[in-house]
């Protein structure tokens, strides 16, 4: 009896977790988001813009918005939800 294996072509994989263009949006979601941290606290800073708390507060709360948006959407790329 003979033993034979059929040969096969090796797999492809595509890891996209290293991808340097993830890790380069996620990087700039971070600073986005710190940025509107930042920015939530100036008015208590600097008093003269104390009358402006509820402006900067909007700002912040847009820019950590914009900041989770383009975060989850890089994490569920790099998870491969986002492939057709």
């Amino acid at each position: 009896m003979e033993n034979t294996v059929a040969q096969r072509q090796p797999k492809k994989t595509d890891n996209n977790a290293n991808k340097t263009e993830y890790y380069v949006t996620l990087s700039i979601a971070i600073v986005i988001g710190l940025v509107g941290v930042f920015i939530r606290f100036v008015p208590d800073v600097v008093p003269s813009l104390s009358q402006s708390t509820s402006l900067f507060s909007w700002i912040a709360n847009i820019a950590i918005l914009i900041a989770s948006f383009i975060a989850f959407k890089t994490v569920f790329a790099i998870l491969g939800f986002g492939k057709k």
